[in-house]
């Protein structure tokens, strides 16, 4: 039997009509999931309290998604002016999600957004952007030009990891569309993974059966990467398990 994995969704206003918004989240997110083996569930961002643990009775892992911006209150810092969208439902929602999900000791995969916002819920901080705020960083932002299919740039992982057991391998060239990453890492988030100008691109929880999140998109990766796929393949075994 499949077991059910849920995905964070986002508000969607690309509708035809206008006004009239969705929630989705990118099929690329659904179809790794249920190639690995799981069920994939989209989950709407607009959870509250009473939400978070009897979704998570049903549940058996967690994805959490990219999307945009986390506002800065939530790490306890002002918006800076480079600071892009926000969603404010959203954030609450995942924030408690997670913190539920952690305590109930669930697998946990975080991409992109999801790796900031897993920190954010474990009290750590974010760089606003990495062009203003961390001096020879890399172009890591998302461009329209640009397939996420296409590698950017090389991670390295630390030789321990679970992530270098789960990918066979310490280096991987991997996708890049972000413009915020992990300042200051928060409790029990060990960082595992770095871009060559120091930029955090890995980290796991220690003392966790499976929480593991990556800054980069190996959704996107899956099918012209087979290590990427067994990122998946081994959140469904966790899941499982």
């Amino acid at each position: 039997m499949r077991p059910i994995i849920g995905i964070t969704g986002r508000k969607d206003t690309s509708a035809r009509l206008v006004h009239s918004p969705m929630y989705s989240v990118g099929e690329t997110y659904v179809h790794a999931v249920h190639q690995a083996g799981g069920a994939p569930v989209i989950l709407p961002p607009m959870l509250a309290e009473a939400d978070w643990t009897a979704l998570l009775g049903r549940l058996e892992g967690l994805l959490l998604s990219g999307g945009e911006d986390l506002h800065p209150r939530q790490y306890g810092q002002p918006p800076e002016a480079w600071l892009g969208g926000v969603d404010e439902t959203r954030d609450t929602s995942e924030l408690g999600l997670i913190r539920a999900a952690l305590e109930m000791r669930k697998p946990i995969f975080a991409i992109c957004r999801g790796i900031q916002v897993l920190n954010v819920a474990l009290g750590g901080t974010l760089y606003q952007d990495l062009a203003a705020q961390v001096p020879g960083a890399l172009d890591h932002a998302f461009l329209m030009s640009r397939s996420l299919d296409q590698s950017i740039h090389p991670v390295t992982l630390e030789a321990d990891s679970a992530l270098v057991r789960i990918l066979g391998g310490v280096t991987f060239a991997v996708n890049s569309a972000h413009h915020q990453s992990i300042q200051t890492p928060g409790a029990g988030l060990r960082v595992v993974g770095r871009a060559p100008d120091g930029v955090i691109e890995a980290v796991e929880l220690a003392d966790y059966p499976f929480c593991i999140g990556v800054q980069w998109h190996p959704e996107a990766l899956v099918r012209s990467d087979p290590a990427m796929a067994a990122l998946f393949a081994a959140l469904v075994e966790a899941a499982s398990s």
